[in-house]
């Protein structure tokens, strides 16, 4: 396992000191290829690196950085409030990590955001709107995070003191109660229907009625029988 200090440290001297070297970049989930590496300190793709351990805050002086991939790797703790002075940040994927906490209302502040991935974290809390982050109302950018609510997300934090995860869960016990109630009221309605369905032919079918005393008299008969032979075998 790396830490993250120091992939973010080594991400920055490999640009400085491999200026020769073709290298390959996601940015806003495409590759780019660059043949000369000055034209590259403007993103930095960490993604798939097994990084661990909280986010550096060095990594928001780069004021200048226009791309930040951190995804698919292991970094936990929140992301950092000072995420609101990368002003020139276009694209940001924090996809499939174990960030966690409230989003920092001062991404709202990143007037040229245009591509954000923060699903699959464990993020809680109201999403922040105002500015560029209206504009992003694609509900894949906050899926996984199950805890998170507000727009553009189906969740409603319109009641503070009971998160979404709490709601989801009561929602489901009453839709749950409520299936079992219609179930037991189906099968009572289908026992009442069919036995005074049978009660009413039998009242007007009186072959059918000497036929059906008939036979629960021969059944009688033959229960009879049979308890007799087992009492005087027992004897």
């Amino acid at each position: 396992m790396v830490e993250a200090r120091d992939a973010f440290n080594y991400q920055l001297n490999y640009v400085e000191e491999f200026k020769l070297m073709d290298v390959i970049q996601v940015f806003k989930g495409s590759e780019l290829e660059y043949t000369k590496t000055r034209y590259i300190v403007v993103n930095m793709d960490l993604s798939s690196n097994k990084l661990t351990g909280e986010i550096t805050p060095e990594i928001t002086a780069l004021a200048m950085l226009m791309g930040l991939n951190l995804s698919h790797n292991h970094p936990s703790g929140n992301i950092l409030d000072s995420i609101g002075n990368m002003k020139a940040l276009v694209s940001l994927d924090f996809s499939d990590n174990q960030l966690s906490g409230m989003i920092p209302p001062s991404m709202a502040a990143l007037n040229d955001l245009s591509s954000m991935n923060l699903s699959h974290n464990k993020l809680s809390g109201r999403i922040p709107t105002g500015n560029q982050l209206q504009t992003l109302t694609d509900p894949s950018i906050y899926a996984g995070n199950r805890d998170l609510c507000g727009e553009p997300l189906a969740n409603n934090c319109s009641n503070p003191e009971n998160p979404p995860a709490t709601r989801s869960t009561n929602k489901y016990k009453k839709a749950n109660g409520l299936r079992k109630v219609w179930f037991y009221l189906d099968i009572t309605c289908g026992f009442a229907t069919g036995f005074w369905g049978i009660i009413r032919v039998l009242a007007f079918k009186k072959q059918w009625r000497r036929n059906l005393f008939m036979i629960a008299e021969v059944t009688m008969d033959k229960v009879y029988v049979m308890v007799a032979v087992k009492i005087s075998k027992i004897k």
